[in-house]
This record gives structure tokens, sequence and C-alpha cells, in this order.
């Protein structure tokens, strides 16, 4: 299942996508509009701050903005920063495998093969979708 990190992190994401003028936005305000406890949304825009989408200015009219147009934020990355592998399985992994220590084959394994086809068209999904696609 989805974490509840990775889903405010988009609800988030989305809410900023959809400002007129990309003015920052007080954290405050995104938490009450999007029903997030401050504190956890705090830790989430920093992670994203930190990881290239979001700028942040601090004083009289301040709040955290986009530093990328929502067309060029692929959700595949947010997913990745947010939530970690794709991948259901670490065998199955592009970014982060590792051998399963129960497994004697990995070519004839039924489980890697489904979940290397879930990670697939997981994969396909997210990286075919952009925060505009999603967010308008």
């Amino acid at each position: 299942m989805l974490s509840k990190k990775t889903k405010y992190g988009i609800k988030a994401l989305t809410f900023l996508a959809r400002q007129e003028d990309n003015t920052p936005v007080q954290i405050a305000e995104i938490a009450k509009s999007e029903n997030i406890s401050l504190k956890f949304l705090e830790s989430i825009l920093l992670l994203l701050r930190n990881s290239g989408f979001l700028g942040a200015k601090k004083g009289k009219g301040g709040g955290y903005y986009l530093i990328k147009e929502p067309k060029d934020i692929n959700m595949a990355h947010v997913y990745r920063i947010l939530e970690g592998p794709i991948a259901l399985l670490p065998c199955a992994s592009h970014n982060f495998y590792e051998k399963c220590d129960d497994c004697s084959d990995e070519v004839s394994c039924a489980v890697r093969k489904l979940m290397t086809e879930v990670r697939d068209n997981t994969l396909m999904i997210l990286e075919n979708n952009t925060l505009a696609d999603i967010a308008f």
C-alpha cells in the first residue's frame, strides 16, 4: 500500500501546482486544505525541497512553492523520493536490486516473474504521468 507520506506528498505537490502565479504558500494553508498533520507535512515538504522539487521563502509572504514546472515533475521520480523502490520485491527492482535470501533460482522464480510484471506496469504508469497530468 502507498504510505501516507507519499499520499500527502503528492497531495501537497498537487495543491502547489494549482496555485495561480506560483506564489509561496504557508505550510498551515496546505495542511488545512489537504487535511494533513502540520508536523508531518513539514517533514514531507522539507524532503521535497531537499530533492529539488520545492523552493522555500522565509518571512512575511513566505512559504513553499514549486521550482519546476508541473509538466517537468515526473511522478516516478516523486514516488521514488517519497516511497522508495517501485518494485514490491528487491529482486525485481531496477534501482534497489538485492538477491532474495530464500531464492535458489531467480530465473525460474514465479514470484519474481509476477512482481517484475507488476513493477513494469506500475513504472509505465508513473513515468507517463507528470504533476501537470494529475493536478489539472
